[in-house]
C-alpha cells in the first residue's frame, strides 16, 4: 500500500507516494508539483525603477548594457527608454521613472551589472 508524502526541495513543495518494495522488485518514484506552501521568506526590497520619487535609475536584475540612450544634462520623460540591458537572454528596457533631468550616467555599453547598481542619478 502506498503511502503519500510532502517533500519540500530547494523551497518547491511536492507530493509522492511511496510504496514498500517486495524481493527485487522496484519501482520509480516521480514527484508530482502540487501548490506551493506559503513563503515565509522575507520580501525583497524593490529596486528604484518606477517610483516617482526615484532620485536614480537602478539596473532591474543582473545582466549586460547594450545600450545607453541618455546623457548627463539630459531632459527625460516618464516611461522614456534610458537603457537597453541583455539578461537571461532576453533585451529589457530600463525606462525613466519619472520626468527630469539626468545628473549623471554611471556605466556604458558593454558593462555588466548587478541587480539595483545605478545606472544614472536625476539632478
Amino acid at each position: 500500500m502506498a503511502e503519500k508524502y510532502r517533500v519540500k526541495v530547494n523551497g518547491k513543495v511536492f507530493e509522492v507516494e511511496v510504496e514498500p518494495l517486495n524481493g527485487d522488485e522496484e519501482k520509480p518514484v516521480r514527484p508530482k508539483p502540487v501548490v506551493e506552501a506559503p513563503s515565509e521568506a522575507k520580501e525583497t526590497p524593490e529596486p528604484d525603477v518606477g517610483r516617482p520619487d526615484a532620485d536614480d535609475v537602478t539596473a532591474p536584475m543582473p545582466g549586460k548594457v547594450l545600450k545607453v540612450a541618455v546623457q548627463a544634462g539630459q531632459d527625460v520623460s516618464s516611461g522614456e527608454v534610458l537603457f537597453v540591458m541583455e539578461a537571461m537572454k532576453m533585451e529589457i528596457e530600463v525606462p525613466a521613472p519619472r520626468d527630469g533631468r539626468i545628473k549623471t550616467v554611471n556605466t556604458s555599453a558593454g558593462a555588466s551589472v548587478q541587480s539595483g547598481q545605478m545606472l544614472a542619478e536625476y539632478e
